[in-house]
């Protein structure tokens, strides 16, 4: 059970990073860095069965974190697409007023 749910973990995560790494959509992006919260989650929880309950108290903590991000990063992403309109990270320049 643990080995099948670190591997997965893995894919979920390493997903998430290719997301991040070739995407240009702001939204795209921000989805695969909770798609990796997400896998670090399920990491803890594999690891969990073995350690004890200290890997779900972690979730806890990262699943609040994820809900700040999420909140703070979309209400940034509001905000350029109101200034830019468009959420391209190629075309959005805020240096240039």
């Amino acid at each position: 059970m643990i080995p099948e749910a670190l591997a997965l973990s893995a894919v979920l995560f390493t997903i998430g990073t290719i997301g991040v790494l070739t995407r240009r959509n702001a939204i795209v992006i921000f989805m695969c860095v909770e798609l990796m919260l997400n896998a670090v989650n399920l990491s803890f929880v594999a690891f969990s069965r073995m350690y004890g309950v200290t890997g779900q108290v972690f979730v806890v903590f990262v699943m609040t974190v994820a809900a700040a991000e999420a909140a703070v990063g979309l209400a940034i992403i509001i905000a350029i697409f109101r200034h830019a309109q468009t959420v391209d990270l190629k075309n959005i320049n805020l240096l240039n007023g």
